[in-house]
Parts: C-alpha cells; sequence; structure tokens
C-alpha cells in the first residue's frame, strides 16, 4: 500500500494499491497497521517530513512492527559551492541579505510565510500546484514538476537575474540540479539542514529496501 500525504493534487500515480491523505497521529496510524495487517512499514518521506516520520516511529514501535528509511544522501558542500548553513526557516529569513534581491525560494509552499517579514525581496517559487489561496508576498510563481535539468536551472536563474537561493537539504539527484546551478553562477545557497528525526534503520537504496523485505531484486523475481 503506497500512502499519500495529500499535500498535491495530482500526485504521480504509483503501480500499486494508494492511499491518500493523513492517519490521524501516532494512534491513528498504529491502529491502521494493525488494522490492515501490516507487517513491514518503509518510510520513504521527504527527508523534511518530520512529523511523518516520527509518528511513523512511534507507531510501528507500539504496533510491534518493522520500519526502514529509505532516506536520500544530504548533498554535501563541494569545492565553488557558496552555502550558508542555517538550522530553520527563520534562521534562513534572517541570513538573507538586507538590500534588495531576487530570491528564488526552494522550499515548497508550506514554509514561505516567514519570508513576508523582508518584503524588499523579488521572489521566485515554484510549486507542483497552483497556489489556491493568496500568497503572503508578491512573487513570480513557476508551476512545474521536477526532476529539473542543469540546463533548464541555468536558464531559469539568468532569465530571472537570482542571485540568492533559500534551500533545504532535501539530498538525492532529482533536485539537486539547482545546487549546481548555483555553484556554476556563483549564486550563494541558504542551505536549510535537515530536522533531528528519532533513531531507526535507514537505508538510501530501493535495492536496499529490498533486501531489507526479503525479495530477490532479479528482475520478474
Amino acid at each position: 500500500m503506497y500512502s499519500y500525504g495529500g499535500r498535491t493534487r495530482a500526485p504521480a500515480d504509483q503501480p500499486l494499491p494508494t492511499r491518500i491523505g493523513g492517519f490521524g497521529g501516532v494512534s491513528g496510524l498504529a491502529d491502521y497497521i494493525r488494522r490492515e495487517g501490516i507487517t513491514h512499514v518503509i518510510d520513504a518521506t521527504h527527508p523534511f517530513a518530520a512529523e511523518m516520520s516520527r509518528n511513523a516511529v512511534a507507531a510501528c514501535a507500539e504496533a510491534g512492527t518493522p520500519l526502514i528509511a529509505l532516506e536520500r544522501m544530504a548533498w554535501e558542500r563541494t569545492q565553488g559551492d557558496n552555502w550558508i548553513e542555517v538550522a530553520d526557516v527563520n534562521a534562513a529569513v534572517a541570513a538573507l541579505p538586507a538590500t534588495s534581491a531576487r530570491v528564488f525560494l526552494a522550499i515548497g509552499r508550506q514554509h514561505i510565510a516567514p519570508f513576508a517579514g523582508k518584503p524588499q525581496h523579488t521572489y521566485t517559487l515554484r510549486f507542483v500546484d497552483p497556489p489556491e489561496a493568496p500568497l503572503p508576498f508578491s512573487a513570480d510563481v513557476i508551476v512545474s514538476r521536477g526532476p529539473f535539468t542543469l540546463e533548464g536551472e541555468l536558464e531559469m536563474m539568468r532569465t530571472r537575474g537570482i542571485n540568492w537561493i533559500v534551500a533545504r537539504n532535501s539530498g538525492g539527484d532529482g533536485a539537486r540540479a539547482k545546487i549546481d546551478a548555483a555553484r556554476i553562477l556563483d549564486v550563494p545557497v541558504i542551505m536549510i539542514s535537515r530536522p533531528e528525526l528519532p533513531e531507526r534503520p535507514r537505508i538510501e537504496s530501493v535495492t536496499g529496501v529490498m533486501q531489507w523485505l526479503g525479495h530477490s531484486t532479479r528482475l520478474g523475481a
């Protein structure tokens, strides 16, 4: 069973039975696991979906069900990167310059409100779905679904004159192009660190998850 949180209006299709929506906290998820006879749980959520990950750890402990996290490797600073690493969104707002800048907020729509505190900047946002409610500040909104290419990110940043990026350290390859583009263009990146999560078994590949489940990864097996 593949579970979506319900934040995206048109989530990508999956070749599995799919449900959409929350579970009702730890107790609701534990009840679901027991009711549906779930024997293994894979936490494949976004690295910043901290509440869901914490709930999964607690619910699996309550239900006595094994859990593993499929977790992308975090990005690491390389030569030429100009990163300002911060702990959270509020710290990212504080790290932006006082003078006007053109800022690409690559952080998702749930986390943009604090940036209204620095209205002197020209913001570019990119969402999977068009915003349903008015934004807390004036912004150029791009509606597009990744993964994004390096060439596309370079063009987007040059066309809009982006000279700051705010990003979360999501890791993986699908969203990395903007980080590589920032290095090429010498654009500073305010990089928000991942939230702390409870200890749990973690692995970085689908192959590893399949081995944890006890399945063969050979085609057709």
